[in-house]
């Protein structure tokens, strides 16, 4: 379904109950598609998914580091 910038602005209510039934409401500006009103993705990340799979890093990690070892990092 192809609406007008006016016309969408007049409806938007009632087009996003059609797009939250499976419609594709393209939105138009002088016939020209400028915009398409499209489902919110949900579900894409769910934190503590990896909780189970990665260690925590070992205490050393938090450590500070030698100083051969800032040299290293430091390209020296």
């Amino acid at each position: 379904m192809q609406v007008p910038v006016h016309e969408a602005k007049s409806n938007f209510a009632k087009l996003l109950e059609l797009v939250s039934s499976g419609e594709r409401v393209i939105i138009t500006r002088h016939g020209i598609p400028i915009a398409e009103l499209v489902p919110a993705r949900t579900g894409l990340f769910k934190p503590g998914t990896l909780k189970d799979v990665i260690a925590p890093p070992p205490n050393e990690f938090f450590e500070p580091l030698g100083e051969d070892e800032l040299l290293a990092w430091e390209g020296e």
